[in-house]
């Protein structure tokens, strides 16, 4: 049986930039599949390759055993896609809406007729069915945008940062959604930056980082490969670099310390891998008290999808988002210079 989603050696520049360098995924029918990492890691420009949105410079996908480069337009049945920002036509209401994409998709007469109140009622929209969508909140469009997205009945439901934005109670709602789908044998493909929306919901990840996979696999057997216990730890609230690689190189000696990270983007704090004990933080301050260095603040705790992402790559998902922004906003710069 062919995966849901088959994408091998995918690789997309834009000018000089290479947007996606090498990823290699496969998604299983039936499971809720999260790609996670930070702005600019490459997720958004895997999902437009695989959407048929943008050609691939090079590499293979197919949806459900379709090749998306040789048969765009069959896969694009087998697909439905939400991108990140919402795209409504706020005159419309929420049933001319999904009339309107229901047309796109050619669907015939009593399958519209079918259909729209299906997905009306699936979501709850039913009584915004019939007010103009520029009314409705952020949540209800988002839920408006999936019903658009499954109203073709896809294979594979693709989802583009699909709570950005949304209060906890709409991001909850979409949740259980994305959960009562996959029960029902819809396989959902999301990007994310939210560790805890990936965590809680995806059955299998895949971590992209500067256009590359650096890790996949269930969330647990990605936290179990961390190999123990995450410790944060600050010198001093700010740290100077000197006194931060004295206390690495003090920690690296001490049996129970499997791995030290200084955090530079964060005052030099030393993020460690520890063996799972419960004496760890003790022995950690008693090393440090001995050799005259003072601890302004340590913690202990299982580790998360971040530590997968800091382990693998030195840095945490945030510091990779800050450096994204510093990024673009150079960027930005230098363009509205020329």
């Amino acid at each position: 049986m062919s995966p849901a989603v088959l994408i091998e050696k995918l690789q997309k520049r834009y000018g000089s930039t290479e947007a996606v360098k090498d990823v290699s995924l496969q998604v299983e029918a039936g499971e809720i599949f999260g790609l996670l990492g930070p702005n600019g890691a490459g997720k958004t420009t895997t999902l437009r390759c695989l959407c048929t949105l943008a050609d691939p410079d090079a590499g293979n996908i197919e949806v459900s055993g379709v090749s998306v480069i040789e048969n765009p337009r069959l896969a694009r049945q087998r697909l439905g896609y939400v991108a990140q920002e919402v795209a409504l036509d706020k005159v419309l209401t929420g049933r001319e809406l999904l009339e309107l994409q229901a047309a796109l998709y050619h669907l015939p007469r009593a399958a519209i007729q079918q259909r729209i109140p299906e997905m009306l009622a699936l979501l709850g929209l039913d009584e915004w069915a019939n007010k103009k969508s520029g009314t409705y909140s952020g949540g209800l469009k988002k839920r408006l945008d999936l019903a658009a997205g499954l109203l073709h009945r896809p294979d594979v439901l693709v989802l583009d940062e699909p709570t950005v934005g949304l209060d906890i109670e709409s991001r909850v709602a979409v949740w259980n959604f994305l959960r009562q789908l996959r029960d029902q044998g819809t396989t959902v493909l999301i990007t994310s930056h939210y560790l805890e929306e990936v965590d809680a919901l995806a059955d299998r990840v895949a971590i992209i980082d500067r256009g590359i996979v650096i890790a996949s696999g269930t969330p647990s057997e990605l936290k179990d490969r961390v190999g123990g216990d995450r410790v944060t730890l600050r010198i001093r609230e700010f740290s100077p670099s000197e006194e931060a690689e004295q206390a690495k190189t003090l920690l690296e000696s001490l049996p129970l310390v499997q791995q030290v990270i200084i955090n530079s983007a964060q005052g030099n704090s030393l993020n460690l891998v520890v063996e799972p004990q419960s004496e760890a933080l003790m022995s950690i301050q008693q090393a440090l008290q001995q050799a005259g260095l003072p601890t302004f603040g340590i913690s202990q705790a299982r580790p998360s999808l971040d530590d997968v992402y800091l382990s693998a790559t030195g840095r945490t998902l945030l510091d990779a988002e800050l450096a994204a922004g510093s990024r673009d906003l150079k960027a930005e710069k230098k363009q509205n210079m020329r």
